[in-house]
């Protein structure tokens, strides 16, 4: 019972404090929050109404705008309308004119037609007078119509072909006559601009000896010295009856050039044995290498050059002891390298550049009896190794016609140097044996050729006579057969200088009369 008392009293004491302290807090707060949302609501209601008011400006604004839209469209329509009608009626306009037009052509028309039947009735009377006067024709003259035309073909075609070889003769001799005056002019100018001694190697050397004693200490017993110096300096020694000298012989310059200085040394020193010569070869070999680097670096220094491998150096100094037709090589690169930079010079082309594609043109000799294959293109690739110009390393494979010059200059212009250098009085010397075959082979080109009944190499090789069979051959084909022939020599054949080709054709008739 007590405890029932007790929660009584505790529940009326809590309903007490509640509605004491806690209700009048909670009214107030009610009353607060009904405040503040009447005073959102009147914000709302403000706002909505300025919305409100916003928008009907904006809507009358853009009313305006449509208004004034709607004007605009009528304007440009009321103007498209205006276009539309210029238009319409040009159009209507044109219509007239084209069907007047048409209405004229359909009357040419009709009056070509009447035309045209006119010319067809006069084109038959005139086939048909035709006829008669070509059957007439053929009756006086004997001849039909076919034998006739071809004959003023031939007549014509004979005619052409005289006029043909009248005008080549002329352009032909106009254009020798001009590039012949060109020609000269620039060779000569080159020429004058360096000047070069006039020399040719041979085959043999001559040692002088102190006395003829000295040949048969040379000798030794039994041949056995003579024989140990040929075999190790490989080069033939000639002990003959000539007083106070004897004759090394052979082709190779270098051999020949070792042979003398250890031979000269050896009759100095007036000891000669086998192990002596072997001893004063090997020294004679050194020195010669040495040589060969003074003269390599000689001709580079010639020549201005700068930069030039020592390698390089060295296969320049070799050509000191290399030949072509007794003309030696190092002469003859820097001779060619001086006339192809004059001839640059005249022709406009670079003459630093053509001058070393002259000088190097032929490296390859150098080499070329150690490797096979045209010197020219092995000095090409020798070129290639040391990073040289590809312009000169070209000019140099293609001077000889190896490969394709294309447009390089250089090749043209050291093609023309080599040929001067070659061709000057005493650059070179050709034994008898090979001058006969040089001959031989120019006159068997020509006879190769069909209609050819003779030919003759004259003027030491400079000039070829043609003399041709004037049945077979007619006088264009004598312009033509002279160029072929030419062209053939070119191509196949190995000379100093140039060859020219003259081509004879000489009829005659004879009658006897009674």
């Amino acid at each position: 019972m007590e405890l029932v008392l007790s929660f009584i009293f505790g529940a009326g004491l809590v309903g007490i404090v509640f509605y004491q302290f806690i209700r009048p807090k909670a009214l107030r707060k009610e009353e607060e929050v009904k405040a503040k949302q009447a005073r959102s609501i009147q914000q709302a209601e403000k706002k909505a109404n300025q919305i409100e008011i916003d928008a009907r400006e904006k809507a009358g604004k853009i009313q305006e705008k449509v208004m004034e839209a709607s004007r605009e469209l009528k304007g440009e329509e009321k103007e498209m309308r205006e276009k539309f009608e210029k238009l319409q009626n040009k159009l209507l306009e044109k219509e007239d004119v084209l069907e007047k037009r048409v209405a004229s052509i359909d009357k040419k028309l009709g009056e070509a037609e009447k035309r045209e039947i006119t010319l067809k009735v006069k084109e038959e009377e005139f086939q048909s007078i035709f006829d008669k006067e070509l059957a007439e024709l053929e009756r006086i003259s004997g001849l039909k119509k076919s034998e006739a035309r071809d004959l003023f073909l031939q007549k014509i075609e004979s005619e052409a072909r005289e006029d043909a070889i009248i005008l080549i003769r002329k352009v032909e001799e106009n254009a020798k006559e001009e590039s012949e005056k060109k020609a000269r002019k620039i060779i000569t100018q080159a020429i004058q601009k360096y000047a070069s001694e006039v020399a040719s190697e041979s085959t043999s050397t001559v040692v002088s000896l102190p006395s003829d004693d000295m040949k048969g200490r040379i000798i030794g017993k039994e041949g056995r010295n003579i024989n140990s110096f040929e075999k190790l300096t490989g080069v033939d020694v000639i002990v003959d009856d000539t007083p106070g000298s004897i004759v090394i012989s052979g082709f190779d310059l270098l051999r020949r050039y070792i042979a003398k200085m250890a031979l000269e040394k050896l009759v100095e020193d007036g000891r000669i044995h086998p192990a002596k010569i072997e001893e004063e070869i090997e020294k004679s070999r050194k020195e010669a290498a040495k040589l060969i680097k003074e003269c390599g670096e000689k001709a580079v220094f010639e020549m201005g050059l700068t930069g030039v491998h020592p390698n390089l150096v060295k296969i320049i100094g070799r050509l000191r002891f290399r030949t072509s037709y007794g003309q030696n090589i190092l002469k003859h690169s820097i001779e060619v390298g001086y006339l192809a930079g004059a001839l640059a010079s005249e022709v406009g082309a670079d003459p630093e550049v053509a001058k070393k594609a002259g000088f190097f043109h032929d490296i390859g000799k150098a080499v070329d009896h150690e490797i096979d294959g045209p010197h020219a293109l092995i000095g090409r690739d020798i070129l290639e190794k040391f990073k040289i110009d590809p312009v000169i390393v070209h000019a140099v494979g293609a001077h000889h016609e190896d490969i394709p010059a294309d447009d390089n200059i250089y090749a043209y212009i050291v093609m023309a140097a080599d040929a001067i250098s070659g061709a000057r009085p005493g650059a070179r010397s050709e034994t008898l044996e090979s001058y006969i075959k040089r001959l031989k082979e120019l006159e068997d080109t020509a006879n190769a050729f069909e209609g050819v009944k003779k030919a003759y190499a004259i003027q030491a090789g400079r000039d070829l006579r043609v003399f041709v069979d004037p049945e077979n051959i007619d006088d264009l084909r004598t312009v033509q057969l002279s160029k072929d022939i030419a062209r053939k020599i070119e191509a196949e054949l190995e000379y100093p200088g140039v060859i020219k080709v003259h081509v004879i054709r000489e009829k005659r008739v004879t009658e006897v009369a009674k």
